[in-house]
């Protein structure tokens, strides 16, 4: 990133039952129009790596930065195969690459979504549970007074 940017950290559930991905799209295509061109992807099956294709797909049209933020080196391995070439090529993709730390450690996934909260201008969240790491995440952005937008 160059520094002039504005920057989005995108945040949601891996489970992603009854979800409209023309609404994700729709509002990525939003972001955009509003001059939003760096986008902050936590590399996490289900809303993460949905939002990540629909930007890899959008950067064939627009100038945007993609970065892959990893909360560990080898994250790709927890995945089956299949998902794990998914994200691979999605990874190739990005702009960088991230990785908050060398190894799984406890923690490493909440320090991830710190960081990406900390470079951010807006958060763009699929959030409907009040625990686990998207609401956490949608939490430390309004303690940090970063806005937030749910789809």
């Amino acid at each position: 990133m160059s520094g002039r940017e504005k920057v989005v950290a995108l945040t949601g559930h891996r489970a992603l039952e009854n979800f409209d991905e023309d609404a994700l799209a729709y509002e990525l295509e939003s972001l955009i129009g509003e001059g939003y061109t760096a986008y902050l992807c936590g590399m996490a099956q289900g809303f993460d790596l949905l939002a990540l294709k629909l930007l890899v797909a959008l950067k064939q049209k627009k100038k945007l930065y993609l970065e892959a933020c990893i909360p560990y080196e080898g994250h790709e391995n927890s995945s089956s195969e299949a998902k794990r070439q998914h994200y691979m090529e999605l990874l190739q993709a990005c702009d960088r690459k991230t990785v908050i730390f060398p190894a799984y450690c406890s923690g490493c996934f909440l320090a991830r979504d710190r960081y990406m909260v900390d470079c951010a201008d807006l958060v763009l969240a699929h959030c409907e549970k009040e625990t686990g790491g998207t609401a956490y995440t949608v939490n430390y952005a309004k303690k940090r007074g970063v806005p937030v937008r749910f789809i």
